[in-house]
């Protein structure tokens, strides 16, 4: 075992002790040996346009091997030592349970006879659906279905759930261990009893019903090999009858192996007239076809025969369809068509695009348009001849979500949030435009003792970025405060302001967490996105790197007392900050992330991110770019890189867990001075969804415990004493 000597130095200005010398004060040490894993290297190297590139970890992309799994219980082993050894550890743990066991309900919502809506108690490990007779009192309501029954220990989560159309019967999925491999069951929602076998092997996958005959779904053909890192590039379409075996599923679309779509989805309207297929080569941009299920044996017609934009069909009125895209609009617009000459050059702008990025839906008969202004939620209402209405009047400045409802309902009910205001639900009248607060969260939390302030900030090129940073009221800017600068930058994802319980126990802490909005995401629409991508993809690094030097400038935090964090594509950030600015921050969080540019597209649906991305095949200069900022290609010797903690799950098939593992024993092998480099791996779990609460809970004691002892922090910033009772 290589076993390193952690000489870890305390702030002296908040604390002390005393040598065997009685009165000597004097600063801390406090020395933590760390068993790291003797991780083997191989002689792999792939040649990439002439370039010879080692990969001497390659055999740790075998999640199926028992060398690799000894190698995880080893790096548990170790990480969990290290972890034992922070004095406040438990003291977090408590605090966020106690923070997290709260009721908390989702908004209430009719299939067929019943009124339904999710609820968890506080510290269940899965939200339970309830229901009650419609017109009823809700507290008649009963539970319907509980996922936490599936297994013990919470690791097998629902995965999404369809009502037929006159709500008779429930499709639900099933994820086990945090997979995105699904099962789907059929269940009589009267009886509660199972009706039929359960679907296996589907991935990606919706479920939306034709009336109540049946259901369309998505899969891949179970790959050869490891079912958790295999790759899978051909999805299918799939119609399901009630009533048959799945061997007899038809197919609908995909399977062609002269044209290879990595995601495909099926969907039909809310009449049963359209069934809209909607294939992708990549996450961005789409085909889209229609077929008119009226008509027997009619063939699919289509709309768009190219991935150059996105575009999805929101509603129809007879064979009027309302399509939402960005063709020539990169803020999107609603245009209109018929169906049975539906190409865009018959299409009729029906509200157009305007500066703000729009995401539209449609409840009791109209259009409502949510507009991110500088990533904070703006509502407009739109009747079916396109005249504004009105604009929704929110509760604040936040995020506000959920305007969607079946045609002949009267009211709605959306949710509204922000990084201070736990999630609250309202009732919105859609004839007469007035919101009634429906639910709020009993918490243990004042919103009143925090505020969040949004700033602009100028990155390395000129461009102005937008970073919201939330913190306790009367923070002084000495320098001095442990920060969590948070970002994501990929893949059109856009994040606006919404409360989380984690944070608010970090934030109690006297912490701060920043978000910026960098480049990659989609919050200024598909120019703001493409800015971030294959050849520009420096840029988010750099928008990043600009957010952090603000903070420090503006005497928020300093090197010293701030760490990075980011999941998946935000993981990449992170990992990619990291070896460009070892400097700038004093710890690393990476999470579940793509980590390892060269051969990311080689794994399950791995391919699909090229849009974003470009691959290593692509071209020498793709190549050269992609190793130029792959982490895992720079990590180097004689560095000091900063206390890191790499998180993963052991059953991540989305980014399997290898990027974390290869870039986990780089950073051991080549870090220099005392900073540890850990990687924790959570079994059990996949890249997120449908993680057990008790799982989430542990995790972020070890985060958090984690950043604040690499800050110096032997005791945590607030009394412990707030914490108890």
């Amino acid at each position: 075992m290589k076993k390193i000597a952690l000489c870890l130095l305390t702030l002296s200005i908040i604390m002390s002790c005393k040598e065997e010398e009685e009165d000597q004060q004097q600063v801390v040490k406090r020395d933590i040996v760390v068993d790291y894993p003797d991780t083997k290297k191989a002689d792999t190297v792939t040649n990439y346009f002439g370039t010879d590139v080692k990969d001497p970890y390659r055999w740790l992309e075998d999640d199926r091997s028992a060398e690799t799994e000894a190698w995880v219980k080893a790096e548990n082993k170790a990480t969990h030592s290290y972890l034992d050894n922070i004095p406040y550890r438990k003291a977090l743990k408590q605090r966020l349970e106690k923070l997290w066991n709260y009721e908390k309900i989702g908004a209430p919502f009719k299939e067929g006879d019943y009124t339904y809506f999710y609820k968890n108690d506080g510290l269940q490990n899965q939200y339970v659906i309830y229901r009650y007779k419609t017109g009823e009192d809700p507290s008649t309501a009963t539970v319907f279905l509980d996922p936490n029954t599936f297994k013990e220990d919470g690791t097998i989560s629902l995965g999404g759930t369809s009502f037929s159309k006159n709500g008779s019967v429930l499709a639900y999925a099933i994820s086990e261990g945090g997979s995105d491999w699904r099962k789907i069951l059929v269940m009589d929602i009267e009886s509660k009893k199972i009706i039929e076998d359960t679907l296996v092997d589907i991935k990606f996958s919706g479920m939306s019903w034709y009336k109540n005959e049946g259901f369309y779904y998505s899969s891949y053909d179970k790959p050869k090999g490891s079912e958790l890192s295999a790759k899978t590039d051909q999805h299918k379409v799939y119609y399901h009858k009630l009533g048959t075996p799945q061997k007899e599923d038809q197919l609908i679309f995909g399977g062609k192996a002269s044209e290879k779509h990595r995601y495909i989805y099926g969907s039909v309207t809310e009449d049963d007239r359209y069934l809209i297929i909607s294939p992708r080569v990549s996450t961005s941009g789409n085909k889209l076809y229609i077929k008119d299920l009226t008509q027997p044996n009619s063939k699919l017609v289509e709309i768009i025969g190219n991935t150059d934009n996105d575009t999805y069909v929101l509603v129809n009125e007879g064979s009027k369809l309302f399509l939402v895209t960005n063709l020539n609009a990169p803020n999107k617009k609603i245009v209109t068509v018929d169906a049975s000459n539906p190409t865009p050059e018959n299409w009729v702008d029906f509200i157009p695009e305007t500066k703000n990025v729009l995401s539209p839906s449609t409840a009791g008969g109209y259009f409502f348009t949510e507009y991110m202004v500088d990533a904070v939620s703006k509502v407009m209402q739109y009747d079916y001849d396109g005249k504004l209405v009105r604009e929704v009047k929110l509760p604040g400045v936040g995020s506000a979500a959920g305007f969607g409802a079946k045609k002949e309902e009267k009211e709605l009910y959306y949710s509204f949030t922000n990084y201070v205001t736990p999630g609250s639900i309202y009732k919105y009248d859609i004839e007469n435009g007035t919101s009634e607060l429906f639910r709020k969260p009993d918490i243990d939390f004042n919103p009143e003792n925090y505020e969040s302030k949004q700033v602009f900030y100028a990155s390395k090129d000129g461009t102005k970025v937008p970073m919201i940073i939330t913190h306790k009221k009367g923070l002084e800017l000495n320098g001095k405060n442990p920060t969590i600068l948070y970002g994501y930058g990929g893949f059109n994802v856009s994040l606006t302001p919404s409360f989380s319980i984690a944070n608010a126990v970090w934030m109690e802490q006297g912490g701060i967490y920043a978000v910026p909005n960098l480049r990659g995401g989609g919050e200024y629409g598909k120019a703001w996105h493409d800015a971030g991508t294959q050849l520009k993809k420096q840029n988010v690094f750099d928008d990043f790197i600009a957010a952090a030097e603000y903070l420090i400038d503006q005497k928020y935090t300093s090197s010293d007392f701030l760490a990075i964090r980011g999941g998946s594509n935000g993981g990449l950030l992170v990992g990619a900050t990291m070896t460009q600015r070892p400097d700038l921050m004093k710890v690393a969080l990476p999470a579940v992330g793509v980590l390892d540019m060269l051969r990311y597209h080689t794994f399950t649906a791995g391919a699909g991110w090229a849009y974003d991305y470009g691959t290593a095949e692509d071209s020498k200069e793709m190549f050269d770019y992609l190793m130029g900022y792959s982490p895992v290609h720079n990590v180097k010797e004689g560095v000091q890189y900063p206390a890191t903690m790499v998180t993963t799950g052991d059953h991540d098939d989305r980014v399997v867990p290898a990027h974390s593992f290869k870039f986990a024993a780089e950073l051991q092998d080549k870090q220099t001075g005392s900073n540890p480099t850990l990687i924790r791996i959570e079994t059990d779990a996949g890249h997120g969804a449908g993680t057990p609460v008790s799982k989430t809970i542990e995790q972020y004691a070890d985060i958090y415990g984690f950043t604040l002892f690499n800050m110096g922090f032997d005791v945590l910033p607030t009394e412990i004493e707030d914490f108890k009772d």
